[in-house]
């Protein structure tokens, strides 16, 4: 790929002033987010309205992170390369137009590729989540993460909410025409609310990307933080692709609407987010996330006992999400104070990693699901949930860089 030609501009840069986008930055998460959720809740609806069969369907989940994962690889590097502001409308707008395609698919084949295109471009998200850092001093940069992090949490828990209840008024292809009007709709935003904003230090993309594996390379901490990351991702992802199979299923035969409302349950996870930053940001990341794990390997016990009844399942979505969410944001703290000019990369290795790690989650319950039913999603989860805490026992306690060349 040849070199991006950098531009020399004269932007306004951010500075701590500027707090105040970050619950607009927030929000532009959620929004882009949400997208690559929209799908869970409405698997057997889909399924009926193409005649597949449920387990192929699941690889429309499937689709979109795997898209999502290579978006991250592809796109996110740029947040370090060009100038961001312009790089956000151009993905919101190719995030609206996949939406398009989605709602319009004729077959699964081509709602697979459509999939694939919102997993791509959603990977705005994280040129959008680096940018926190920039406004807050480093003492605050776990409450900034959190902030930011509260809008990325609650579309990813409530798009499940607003796919489910739109698709049982108005059928599951009106879910992305939605989809794509809340995309366009940021292709204004951005260009209104927000400065331009350079890179830090401009370098070709080749040399970008080459630096992706030196940075892997050389921190221990951030190949520690991903791979801890995925698995715990990979455990609560294979609960919610799943979760409408069960309230779809004899036990419960419930539809899309109340599988969607249990993002709203899961959303109460999102009040951590925060908090997690916060105490992150005093005691240190690591035993915020010791709490996280043991919080994901609780909500799963819970699900795995008392899942076929209503209040356990309840519960377990709770405090699953509160678990997932204090990983996530004690994670992404102890990795963005790493190396600040290069937290578009830092992202980039740690999210590749994280949604590959929700793409063998949801992989691997649809088959669990087929085979062992329910029990077989909630073992799956805690053995995701034992290889992360084995990492995390054995591995990195400083929470400090190693120096290297950007």
């Amino acid at each position: 790929m040849a070199d991006i030609e950098i531009v020399p501009e004269a932007p306004v840069e951010l500075h701590p002033r500027h707090h105040s986008l970050l619950p607009f930055l927030g929000m532009a998460c959620g929004v882009s987010v949400s997208n690559i959720y929209y799908n869970q809740p409405l698997l057997l609806e889909m399924s009926r309205s193409l005649r597949v069969e449920h387990g192929s369907m699941g690889s429309v989940a499937v689709a979109t992170q795997v898209g999502y994962s290579l978006g991250i690889l592809a796109f996110v590097p740029l947040g370090d390369v060009v100038e961001r502001r312009s790089l956000m409308v151009r993905l919101f707008a190719g995030v609206a137009l996949s939406a398009l395609l989605c709602a319009f698919a004729p077959t699964l084949a081509v709602l697979i590729a459509a999939s694939v295109a919102i997993g791509l471009t959603a990977a705005v998200t994280h040129v959008i989540v680096p940018i926190a850092p920039e406004l807050a001093s480093d003492e605050e940069r776990g409450r900034a993460v959190g902030t930011v992090m509260t809008g990325l949490l609650l579309g990813v828990l409530l798009a499940r909410t607003v796919s489910g209840w739109i698709a049982s008024f108005l059928g599951w292809r009106s879910v992305f025409l939605f989809a794509a009007i809340a995309s366009f709709a940021f292709v204004f935003l951005m260009v209104r609310r927000l400065p331009k904003l350079p890179p830090h230090t401009p370098l070709p993309y080749r040399d970008a990307l080459r630096s992706l594996w030196t940075l892997t390379r050389t921190q221990p901490l951030l190949r520690e933080s991903a791979v801890l990351g995925g698995l715990a991702f990979g455990a609560f992802s294979a609960f919610w692709t799943t979760l409408v199979f069960l309230l779809g299923s004899n036990h419960y035969r419930l539809g899309a609407g109340v599988a969607g409302s249990f993002g709203i349950l899961g959303a109460t996870g999102a009040l951590i987010a925060p908090v997690a930053g916060r105490v992150s940001d005093k005691h240190g990341s690591r035993a915020v996330v010791t709490l996280g794990l043991g919080l994901l390997a609780a909500g799963f016990c819970v699900l795995w006992i008392f899942g076929y009844h209503m209040a356990g399942l309840v519960f377990g979505v709770v405090v699953l999400d509160l678990g997932m969410q204090a990983t996530q944001i004690s994670n992404q703290t102890r990795i963005f104070g790493l190396k600040p000019g290069a937290r578009g990369r830092i992202n980039t290795i740690y999210m590749t990693v994280y949604f590959m790690g929700g793409s063998l989650g949801s992989l691997f319950s649809t088959i669990a699901w087929a085979h062992w039913g329910w029990s077989g999603v909630c073992g799956l989860g805690l053995i995701m949930l034992a290889l992360a805490a084995l990492l995390h026992a054995t591995g990195v306690r400083r929470e400090r860089p190693v120096s290297v060349p950007s």
